[in-house]
């Protein structure tokens, strides 16, 4: 096959500028990457001839561009806050375009890797490989949703398999075997991810289960392990004995089963339309979206399905044979309605089987999940705090920004009506000591710590990520209980919850070491003293703080000069009511007992504080909704620590600091509740009556600072 029907589909987005020192290293990689020595040599961006004229001409420039390359090569360490990812601009129906132009009457020879175009040059230093191992088509294309977001913290390769294509399974497992060795050679501190979807999922498993010395990460998309029980079991010898002329019928039977017809369609519609213009669009994407079905007999012909069918059966046997010595990280990803597979029973399985697995359930999801409305893979795998650039993942070096498409799908979208509902005042104190509307008063640029009160359930944190990255774009990043990272409490039908989207929003677990590394970085950090005791407090003791006499915090920020900013927010108690609390539950039989349990094998963080102060036990409260209130944050006036080294040493000085800051957190609480008396606007009514006279966007006036 010519090279440009490999890494050119039409979809393709032009890759941006690369070094040509790069070039040549990617065109290193993927010939090494051949299935055999006849495979095709692929690059990114050009061929390899052109990546090695281009490295010869920056060889003779060398001398006169070292140093804007180095400046380059720094500013690629990191990624900017709220950056265009791409995703939503691929729809599926540039998926069967790439497919027909893979799936030519010239689509011989034997499986190899392709890198998409689209997916450009990572924008972080040391990305690590992913590999995607496709389904049922076996085109490699399965992907194309998320190439753009993908390609810019991985580098992606794809492994098409021709259609008329006949390598058993355990010769695909041979093909992936080679690059995966071959890459560890070359980085073998660097994870090697590999998506497996359905059919690949297979593969990806055999693969691990052969190579436990080999760091891998798996992503198992509706994993085709568990085909002996599809529901398609019955229909499959008549597949086999169905003359060839109605083979055209197939596909269209199949991709209603495989998939979510509107759910496929509804790919890259704008989520702020109104709700016939949302309609008029998925009718049109639906209406063009049927005619391409007829493809598929052109992707998987008669004999090629029958061909597939076999290899999904015997992928699956003989993944499931070895399950017990796979020792990969897995990452499961399982629908709720696919017609082809029982994924959800299979992810209560395979969360049993698999040593190191994790799932996030998609309830209302076909079996093409990857090419489905609503899934974005990268974001899964950083809710789930999956990516690493090393053999362990740093909750520091390794936290990807929320791009830009994230924030809108979460503030515009997941978390729009709470917002709109709770209609949030943030203000802020200047140095000369008055109070403002909006962010003015604190820094644009760190090291900053704010330190304050923890609302109930941590409820006060989704308004405040917004407001800073509106207004200041800037990520906060929040010391959490190490709880929160774990997956011991985990289920096999884990959906996405508020604790991926704290960490897809900078959620890190609370130590020394994180916070010190954060202040060398001069990041915004948030830390709670009070912790689990004041975010999940008794009743009564709403604006209580549970602060330990630790003033820890203190000297460090002093050691690195940060400036400090107390604040609070009041509001909890307009918005819920606290039914049963921990001393409710610690009388009732089998809650006593679970609340005992989960507390038993949780990460303790403050065994050497005595009384109420350290006590960290989790819970669940029981709370019910109120008619919403209104939300009220006050970040204070900002305590400058540069050149008070002195308090490294001095505790006694570094005391006296933090219980200022504790004092100034609790008078911003009383300002703040005793000024929301003056707001005429404190009511929903009000607030809903002012927006429907001024627009939804309106911002809501509040009471005078």
């Amino acid at each position: 096959m010519p090279v440009a029907a490999l890494h050119r589909p039409p979809v393709a987005v032009g890759a941006g500028r690369r070094s040509a020192r790069h070039q040549a290293r990617f065109a290193l990689r993927a010939s090494s990457l051949e299935a055999s020595s006849a495979a095709v040599t692929v690059t990114v961006n050009g061929s390899a001839a052109a990546g090695a004229a281009v490295e010869s001409k920056e060889k003779v420039q060398e001398d006169n561009e070292g140093l804007a390359v180095k400046e380059e090569e720094q500013e690629r360490g990191r990624l900017e806050v709220l950056y265009d990812d791409g995703f939503g601009s691929v729809t599926v129906k540039d998926y069967f375009a790439a497919a027909k132009l893979l799936c030519r009457d010239d689509d011989g020879g034997p499986p190899r890797w392709f890198s998409p175009v689209e997916c450009g040059r990572p924008a972080v230093d040391d990305a690590p490989l992913l590999l995607f191992l496709p389904g049922m088509d076996g085109v490699g294309t399965g992907l194309i949703l998320h190439h753009k977001s993908l390609g810019k913290v991985f580098e992606v390769r794809c492994l098409h398999i021709p259609v008329n294509d006949r390598t058993p399974f355990e010769g695909l497992i041979q093909t992936v075997e080679k690059s995966i060795k071959h890459e560890h050679g070359l980085s073998p501190d660097r994870p090697i991810y590999l998506v497996g979807d359905s059919f690949g999922g297979s593969l990806a498993v055999a693969v691990a289960a052969r190579n436990p010395q080999i760091d891998l990460v798996l992503i198992l998309v509706n994993p085709a392990t568990s085909f002996a029980k599809t529901p398609l079991q019955p229909v499959l010898p008549l597949l086999e004995s169905m003359p060839s002329e109605f083979h055209v019928t197939v596909p269209y039977l199949l991709s209603f089963i495989m998939g979510d017809p509107l759910k496929m369609a509804a790919v890259s519609i704008e989520n702020n339309l109104s709700p016939p213009e949302t309609l008029q669009k998925l009718s049109d994407s639906l209406t063009s979206m049927l005619p391409l079905l007829a493809e598929l007999s052109d992707i998987i012909p008669r004999d090629t399905l029958l061909w597939k069918l076999k290899l999904l059966k015997a992928g699956a046997a003989y993944a499931n044979s070895r399950l017990h010595a796979v020792q990969a990280e897995v990452l499961l990803l399982a629908s709720g309605k696919d017609n082809l597979l029982p994924s959800g029973e299979e992810a209560d399985r395979l969360f049993k089987a698999l040593k190191n697995c994790r799932v996030r359930y998609f309830k209302d999801n076909g079996h093409t999940l990857l090419l489905e409305d609503g899934v974005n893979l990268l974001s899964v795998i950083k809710g789930a705090n999956m990516y690493r650039r090393g053999r362990q993942r740093d909750f520091v070096t390794d936290y990807l920004p929320p791009t830009l498409s994230e924030f809108m799908q979460t503030f515009d979208v997941d978390h729009k009506l709470f917002h709109l509902a709770l209609s949030p005042v943030m203000m802020s104190t200047l140095k000369n000591g008055k109070i403002v509307r909006g962010l003015a008063g604190v820094p644009d640029k760190g090291p900053v710590l704010f330190v304050g009160y923890h609302a109930l359930m941590g409820i006060e944190l989704s308004p405040l990520y917004e407001e800073f990255l509106r207004e200041k774009k800037t990520i906060v990043r929040g010391m959490a209980h190490p709880f929160l990272f774990g997956k011991k409490f985990e289920s096999s039908r884990q959906e996405i919850s508020r604790i991926d989207t704290v960490s897809m929003y900078g959620g890190l677990p609370v130590t020394p070491i994180n916070m010190y590394r954060l202040f060398e970085r001069n990041e915004f950090v948030l830390l709670y003293p009070g912790g689990v005791r004041e975010a999940l407090h008794r009743k009564g003791e709403e604006y209580k703080l549970f602060w330990p006499d630790q003033p820890e915090f203190v000297r460090m920020a002093a050691r690195f000069g940060v400036t400090i900013i107390p604040f609070g927010c009041v509001g909890e108690d307009d918005v819920l009511e606290l039914v049963l609390d921990y001393n409710d539950q610690k009388n009732i039989p089998g809650l006593r007992e679970w609340i005992e349990s989960i507390n038993k094998e949780a990460e303790r963080v403050r065994d050497s504080v005595k009384g109420e102060d350290g006590n960290q036990d989790m819970y669940l409260p029981a709370l019910l909704p109120k008619v919403p209130g209104r939300f009220y944050y006050l970040f204070g006036q900002p305590i400058e620590m540069k050149g008070m080294n002195n308090l490294v040493r001095d505790r006694k000085r570094a005391n006296e600091v933090y219980l200022r800051i504790k004092s100034e957190v609790e008078e911003i609480m009383s300002y703040l509740k005793r000024k929301r008396e003056e707001d005429p606007y404190r009511s929903i009514g009000q607030r809903a009556l002012y927006q429907a006279t001024w627009g939804a966007s309106a911002q809501v006036p509040t009471f005078e600072p």
